[in-house]
């Protein structure tokens, strides 16, 4: 299963949602408490402190984190491929 996440409202995720066309849940979290839980909470300094820090996370059936992928903006196009490739590892074990 595959989820995102932002600190938008419910009502604005569905609208990015239907916009983009998604194949996948968006979640809010207007709060932080999700991106503080998982680390992703920008320092207030930071230009782009109104937005986490783009991560992925891999999490195994029982609920552990098992890989973590900060990217960087430069990483975006290559991102996915390179999450992809290591699921396969991973699973052929």
């Amino acid at each position: 299963m595959i989820l995102g996440a932002s600190y938008d409202t419910p009502a604005e995720n569905r609208a990015w949602h239907e916009d983009m066309g998604f194949g996948f849940r968006l979640l809010s979290d207007p709060d932080r408490a999700a991106a503080a839980a998982y680390g992703v909470v920008r320092p207030p300094t930071d230009r782009f402190a109104a937005y986490p820090a783009r991560a992925t996370f891999v999490i195994d059936p029982a609920g552990l984190v098992g890989l973590v992928y900060v990217v960087a903006g430069s990483q975006i196009d290559s991102h996915a491929s390179t999450v992809l490739e290591d699921l396969l590892i991973l699973k052929r074990g």
